[in-house]
């Protein structure tokens, strides 16, 4: 067992971790920041929409985790097992511990497949797919291309998930799929959903409602998907209202696993009740422990989990961050913003942006919620370049 220390310790390198810490070296190439991450891979996860929809393979959305490891940054490629804040440590499951002057919690989201009896065990043949894992995204285009007629569902759960809209894109690309196979007319479309309607934001849901009606999308709401009977091929879902079960045969169905924040966040004492890092929603700076930071999907921030939230985030957390270390006040402010992109077919794309409270916060001069084709083209290809060269460089 050995001891480190650095200046900033940045756990998680994903997107939040790897944003925050390319600004800090951005602007003190003399700041000693180290990152906590595990994988030797990183994967631009809001493309595994399209790679489920047959429009990209996977390898597109992958690249080496080294190369964005920011110019003067130390990467310890281990895993955080504990937080100790009291005394500005972490340990790390080889036995080492690292302590800090800052430390800013960056480690994503959870995906509980294991919380759907049955599912963990289904996922990945007999017509049960999801786009929630990298080694899961492909089966789902096999499922869609594959099908030749039945019942096809399409599920979120009763708990915050990373990208809000992820679990009806899918169900849009493989509605105009069956259109363009001509099979439609052989295909019922359910989208069995924990939440109250089709989208949280009235602006945006008043058109993805019209769709529904225009597609013949059976929607049912306020229904939590609770076990999955592969050998029968049904789907259990319960009424959130009436607590009563509804099994539903299917042909394929596509699974949004509950998510949560990860375990070894949620029992340490940075967690809130929620096991989320309890953070102020707009410094990003922990509520109890001053010298610790949070933003992205782990953190307590009252926003939608998106890589696009987290580039507002980034900037605030860092500008916070080194005022903090000057011993200056924290005046960088969050707005709760984020983007959904959300696809309503190949090649049709409506741009949700908002921050909280639902305000909307749209960047184009134009009605972003109407479908355009070139909102998905910004989607399919500009985005990605400005994740990778831009946000993960610290530059966007």
């Amino acid at each position: 067992m050995a001891t480190h220390h650095h200046s900033v310790v940045v756990v998680g390198g994903g997107a939040a971790g790897l944003s925050v810490a390319a600004i800090l070296c951005n602007r003190d190439e003399n700041i000693d920041v180290a990152i906590i991450e595990p994988s030797a891979k990183h994967w631009y996860q809001p493309l595994f929409t399209l790679v489920g929809g047959g429009v990209f393979p996977l390898d597109e959305a992958l690249r080496d985790e080294a190369d964005f490891i920011p110019d003067g940054a130390t990467w310890i490629q281990d895993k955080v097992t504990t937080f100790d804040p009291e005394n500005n440590s972490v340990s790390l499951a080889n036995g080492d511990i690292v302590t800090y002057d800052q430390l800013v919690v960056a480690a994503g989201i959870q995906l509980d497949f294991d919380k759907v009896e049955g599912l963990s065990e289904a996922i990945g043949s007999g017509g049960v797919c999801s786009n929630y894992g990298h080694d899961k995204a492909e089966y789902t285009w096999e499922c869609i291309k594959g099908f030749t007629g039945g019942t096809a569902i399409f599920t979120f759960p009763a708990t915050p998930i990373k990208c809000a809209g992820a679990p009806q894109k899918i169900m849009w690309l493989a509605e105009h799929h069956f259109q363009k196979s001509g099979i439609r007319d052989k295909a019922h479309i359910i989208y069995g959903s924990a939440t109250a309607g089709i989208f949280g934001i009235p602006r945006y849901a008043k058109t993805l409602g019209k769709l529904v009606e225009q597609r013949n999308i059976d929607t049912r709401f306020q229904h939590d998907l609770v076990a999955i009977r592969a050998a029968s091929r049904e789907a259990v879902f319960r009424d959130m209202q009436t607590g009563e079960e509804a099994v539903i045969n299917y042909d394929m169905i596509h699974v949004t696993p509950p998510q949560s924040s990860p375990d070894f966040i949620k029992k340490s004492p940075l967690a809130n009740a929620d096991g989320w890092v309890d953070v102020h929603k707009h410094t990003t700076q922990h509520n109890t422990y001053p010298n610790v930071f949070s933003c992205g999907d782990a953190s307590s921030l009252p926003n939608s989990k998106t890589a696009a939230a987290v580039r507002k985030q980034a900037p605030v957390l860092a500008e916070n961050l080194l005022a903090f270390r000057a011993g200056n006040k924290l005046t960088a402010e969050y707005n709760g913003y984020a983007s959904c992109p959300l696809v309503t077919g190949y090649g049709r794309l409506i741009l949700a942006e908002f921050g909280y409270d639902g305000k909307i916060m749209e960047t184009l001069p134009f009605d972003q919620s109407k479908e355009r084709y070139s909102l998905w083209a910004t989607k399919a290809y500009a985005l990605p370049r400005m994740y990778w060269h831009g946000m993960l460089r610290g530059r966007w």
